[in-house]
């Protein structure tokens, strides 16, 4: 169901070799850089860092993301317009193919927590 995690955190860098650590004892390698976050790939799933990209100081929801797996881009757009007609709102950039391949779709829903469709890249 789930294709990914992401935690907002106040220090990218003292997080990343903290997670780096942590994560390394069950075999999932360093993450990996992408426009300042890092990502921890698991042929289970993505466990990610972030600054919140706000500019808000991180909390327990700030920078957090909730991802949900979909089998393509049809189902991801499909997923982005329930979400618009059932009381959320787009957020981030529109839905689509970004520049690593993936397919992501990102919505808040009714109480503003941050929602993503995300299909790997083909």
């Amino acid at each position: 169901m789930f294709s990914h995690v992401m935690l907002g955190v106040s220090d990218i860098e003292t997080s990343k070799k903290f997670y780096d650590a942590v994560l390394g004892t069950v075999g999932i390698g360093p993450g990996v850089d992408n426009k300042g976050r890092y990502f921890y790939v698991s042929p289970k799933g993505v466990f990610a860092i972030t600054i919140p990209i706000d500019g808000e100081p991180a909390s327990h929801g700030n920078g957090s993301t909730v991802g949900f797996a979909v089998e393509s881009d049809e189902q991801g757009d499909a997923f982005h317009a329930a979400g618009l007609e059932n009381g959320g709102t787009t957020c981030e950039d529109p839905p689509g193919r970004r520049e690593n391949g993936m397919y992501l779709a990102y919505l808040r829903d009714p109480d503003g927590n941050k929602i993503c469709a995300l299909s790997p890249p083909k």
